[in-house]
């Protein structure tokens, strides 16, 4: 293996401060759902999630404050932020709070990143490490949402809401898409990496 820290083996420890911040934040994607398509309680759901949004960046810095890093939490952070923003989405385009022309622009991106990684696999990698712009994207997207959100529920909060959360996710998108560009040179930087050295291997 040649991707370094995404291919160390072991989940490493399980039960540190930032993997339970990580896991909250999971419970957090059906609490969203169950509040904002289940319940008529749509200030909780943009609570929940502008907490959700907010909390992005706590289990990375938790991690390297404590000195608690770990494969487990490098895995759970990208799926707690995955599936906020896959979960949201879903939900807002479905009351038509966003569009589907949205939608379809951020899975897009979504379906390059999963054929990126399924084509590592086959050659034997793991996935890329995080990059910083991705994160950054994420961070952006998961605050554009509850905007969204709140400009559709409050006629009061409209005039700058709804500008201010197109702002964020049009930000947003921008990143998430050259994240996806920096992903793919990295995966091209591992295959390459992986031959030269089977290339050189006795």
């Amino acid at each position: 293996m040649v991707d370094g820290q995404a291919d160390r083996p072991g989940l490493g420890p399980v039960l540190t401060v930032p993997n339970l911040i990580s896991f909250a934040r999971l419970l957090g994607v059906p609490l969203f759902l169950y509040l904002f398509l289940g319940t008529d309680h749509t200030g909780w759901a943009v609570g929940v999630l502008a907490v959700g949004g907010l909390s992005d960046w706590v289990d990375g810095f938790a991690a390297r404050r404590l000195k608690q890093v770990s494969r487990l939490g490098e895995l759970l952070d990208p799926l707690a932020d995955r599936l906020y923003i896959l979960a949201t989405l879903f939900a807002l385009t479905f009351k038509d709070v966003v569009p589907w022309w949205f939608t379809f622009l951020l899975l897009g991106r979504e379906a390059v990143m999963v054929l990126c990684l399924v084509v590592l696999r086959i050659l034997g990698h793991g996935p890329p490490p995080v990059h910083y712009v991705g994160k950054t994207a994420t961070a952006i997207l998961l605050m554009g949402f509850p905007m969204m959100l709140l400009a559709h529920f409050s006629s009061a909060a409209r005039s700058w809401a709804l500008p201010s959360g197109w702002a964020l996710l049009w930000w947003g998108i921008v990143l998430y898409w050259v994240a996806a560009v920096f992903y793919f040179i990295q995966a091209s930087v591992h295959v390459r990496a992986g031959r030269a050295a089977a290339a050189s291997a006795p």
